[in-house]
């Protein structure tokens, strides 16, 4: 069982913060609701907001803070897609149920972008971005991707750019291609997070912090969450709790593997060399099994990940586990000041797809896999949709194979430990 905790983690996004990151209260007593929340990452507030919204009483119940763990350290690269890529997705619900699948996301990027307008609140949003290939066998992946975007799902932001004119936007010399996306974009999670929340609360809706929920039980009439301190009652519940499942729902956990995941944030670069490095501002994610991802931030430094961890550990000196993979990148920061390095865990299904259902009243969101700015918001609708009585965009998650991770408790990591290394030597052969 993961540890919980009342403090952010020193993060660039938490340590920069504009002000005091929100103290929302503790659960004291009994509560009545009509929908309730386990877990205010992204998935959690977005469903909530929707509900809210709507006019549903909503309560959401934090172990942590809001947006403590994923939501609140990732790389802030919201990319239209899953982890998984297309072909699972395919394989599972047919072209044209994927196409639909693929529209909601289309949705979910322009939502993202006139959200924090429409409610009032800034998350430094960049727009573009840049999948690389490294290898020269793996360019014919982007190829195939534009291909697919165009004929199959109905997409035109893309645009393949060649080796001779990538210097134009990465200073690397390390990439062989790339496909940009003029609707993929960056932006800082904590911000979102946290506006997301304030606009919950404007909404009606009710967030408890450091309120981890020890248990949940049908009742004649719905569930009842138990704290430490207090219990609520609801119609319905819906569990968005992704890497930090754990005991709460054995079924649910049984389909995940939390995976560690960290990066690091340089020292403020010289804003010439800044610019130098990623002169369209976009940000980059590249297509070997285990990426490298980073972008830069308003205040000019680079932020950059590329490691991960399936035995769910991080690594006790986050900083020099990543300078190797950024000097690869970028040569010219060899030496580089990293003023802040962390990490976390990510939620990794057994074919990094989506894993979002139902279960009479309740509703569950996980599986994003190490990919969840914008899917985490298309899943909440397909959720919120449902708890409203439209559940076509559900139907189609319901429609994805998710099976369980083999091994059990015991086994689980060390085989997908033993596979992923395998597959992450084949990306250096």
């Amino acid at each position: 069982m993961f540890k919980q905790s009342a403090q952010h983690v020193a993060s660039y996004y938490a340590q920069t913060y504009p002000a005091t990151i929100p103290l929302r209260p503790t659960l004291q007593g009994a509560h009545d609701t009509d929908v309730l929340i386990i877990g205010a990452g992204f998935s959690g507030l977005h469903t909530a907001l929707r509900l809210a919204v709507a006019g549903k009483r909503v309560t959401l119940l934090e172990a942590s803070r809001v947006a403590w763990a994923a939501s609140g350290r990732n790389g802030g690269q919201a990319l239209l897609g899953w982890s998984c890529d297309m072909p699972p997705l395919e394989k599972s619900l047919g072209v044209e149920r994927t196409r639909r699948l693929w529209a909601s996301m289309c949705w979910a990027a322009d939502e993202l972008r006139d959200l924090p307008r429409r409610h009032g609140f800034d998350i430094d949003y960049r727009l573009g971005s840049l999948w690389t290939a490294v290898l020269p066998r793996r360019v014919k992946m982007l190829e195939e991707a534009l291909h697919d975007a165009q004929q199959k799902w109905g997409y035109d932001a893309l645009r393949l750019i060649g080796r001779d004119e990538l210097p134009q936007w990465i200073d690397s010399p390390r990439y062989q291609a790339a496909l940009f996306d003029a609707k993929g974009a960056h932006l800082n999670p904590l911000k979102l997070a946290q506006g997301l929340a304030a606009t919950v609360e404007a909404a009606g809706g009710q967030i408890f912090e450091q309120s981890q929920v020890l248990n949940y039980l049908q009742a004649p009439n719905g569930f009842v969450a138990r704290t430490a301190h207090g219990e609520v009652r609801s119609s319905l519940l819906v569990l968005a709790c992704n890497a930090y499942i754990d005991r709460l729902d054995r079924r649910l956990s049984s389909r995940l593997l939390p995976v560690g995941s960290y990066q690091v944030a340089t020292a403020p670069l010289d804003v010439e060399l800044a610019r130098t490095l990623l002169p369209r501002n976009s940000c980059v994610i590249d297509n070997q099994f285990v990426p490298d991802y980073f972008r830069l931030t308003p205040d000019h430094r680079l932020l950059f990940g590329g490691g991960c961890t399936y035995l769910g550990g991080i690594p006790k000196d986050v900083a020099s586990a990543t300078r190797p993979y950024l000097e690869q990148v970028f040569p010219q920061l060899a030496g580089v000041a990293i003023e802040y390095a962390w990490g976390g865990h990510i939620d990794c299904s057994t074919r990094r797809t989506p894993d979002i259902g139902r279960d009479g009243d309740c509703y569950w969101l996980q599986g994003f896999s190490g990919h969840g700015v914008l899917p985490t918001l298309a899943a909440a609708r397909a959720v919120s949709d449902a708890i409203l009585g439209n559940d076509d965009l559900l139907a189609l998650y319901q429609g994805i194979d998710n099976g369980r991770f083999p091994g059990g408790d015991l086994l689980a990591a060390p085989l997908e430990a033993a596979a992923k290394a395998w597959y992450r030597m084949r990306d250096h052969v």
